[in-house]
């Protein structure tokens, strides 16, 4: 299962310690003028060592292509693609060979395959997700240019942006270290990763997303519904914990008269509790959706644990880490979005033929 999407669809390859990442993208139509710059910039807001808050790795996450682009344009074969790793210090988890450490994957890889790459989790890895960031890059090229699709951090821990989204100015993202558009939230954010980032310690969150002037239509009625595709994408991402769209879980203490979007005469909507989907298809408003990330699992704090053969002993984090994942998701976020959006973009077109 190394592979995303239905119609459009994107096989991944690499681990955190190895030589590479990659991917391949199949059914890729031919024709279209790659931005390279765009994917580049994509790439440049999810890698590691770009701000204080984030972990120190440095890596220049660039991207060759290897096929599928001929003199700028996609050529209909699929699409190669490579980031080499240049930073890895293995060394900083020899001392995991033989050892789980708590909340990560080691137990359960050993337990699926028998044997794992403990440097850096392999390929469980949150690095994987430079591949992602590459072929969503790239789909939504293949969107509507007045599709517009915009995440950012909305919480950490008890810290909440309290206001409303279409109260925000999403220009204002990028311009501070923890991607909050309300500069007065986003300044207690940083406060508290950097008090945690010193304990030693971690903390998660919650990222907003939302898509603007996407046609409605687009979705699947039955399995392939548009919110079941945006939540699979999203609950694919290292630590996301949970996925709500719309009203999400307050929807379910409301009643039928409070949670209905009636209809104006254009056939928008009064309200959009609905979040842009209903049925599973798009119906034109905003679609808008909340991820949840726990703490990144490895802490700079001594934690007990077992080896393989039982035997207890005394884990602490070593090496260059995240204190918080939210900062550089977001981007995964708008990425992964856009890829789930193009595969059902293109295979509504595919009905029309």
């Amino acid at each position: 299962m190394f592979s995303l999407g239905n119609f459009l669809t994107l096989s991944t390859f690499g681990e955190s310690h190895g030589i590479a990442y990659g991917g391949i993208i199949t059914n890729f139509p031919a024709g279209l003028k790659v931005d390279f710059d765009e994917v580049q910039k994509q790439l440049d807001r999810r890698k590691p060592g770009q701000s204080s808050i984030v972990t120190q790795r440095k890596e220049s996450d660039t991207v060759k292509f290897l096929s599928g682009i001929f003199e700028g344009k996609t050529t209909g074969t699929p699409i190669g693609f490579i980031i080499e790793n240049e930073n890895q210090k293995s060394k900083d988890y020899g001392h995991l060979e033989n050892t789980f450490r708590p909340s990560h994957a080691d137990f359960t890889y050993d337990q699926k395959f028998g044997f794992r790459d403990y440097r850096g989790g392999g390929r469980s890895s949150a690095r994987e997700t430079v591949n992602w960031v590459v072929a969503g890059s790239l789909a939504k090229q293949l969107l509507p240019e007045n599709v517009e699709i915009n995440a950012y951090v909305s919480s950490v821990g008890e810290i909440f942006c309290e206001k409303p989204y279409q109260d925000l100015d999403f220009s204002k993202t990028d311009s501070n270290e923890v991607r909050c558009p309300d500069s007065e939230t986003a300044e207690k954010m940083i406060s508290k990763i950097k008090e945690i980032r010193k304990e030693g310690n971690t903390i998660g969150g919650t990222i907003t997303c939302v898509i603007k002037n996407l046609p409605a239509g687009i979705g699947e009625p039955v399995f392939g519904k548009l919110q079941a595709e945006l939540a699979k994408a999203m609950m694919n991402i290292n630590a996301a914990k949970g996925f709500e769209y719309g009203s999400g879980f307050c929807g379910a203490k409301m009643t039928g008269k409070e949670h209905n979007d009636l209809f104006n005469k254009d056939f928008s909507t009064k309200t959009n509790l609905s979040g842009g989907i209903q049925g599973g298809i798009s119906n034109g408003m905003d679609i808008y959706f909340r991820v949840a990330f726990k703490p990144v699992a490895t802490i700079l704090r001594p934690q007990e644990s077992f080896d393989k053969d039982g035997n207890p002993v005394i884990l602490e984090g070593k090496g260059r880490h995240d204190p918080c994942v939210l900062p550089r998701a977001v981007p995964i976020v708008e990425n992964l979005a856009a890829f789930v959006l193009a595969d059902l973009f293109l295979i509504n077109q595919l009905r029309k033929i």
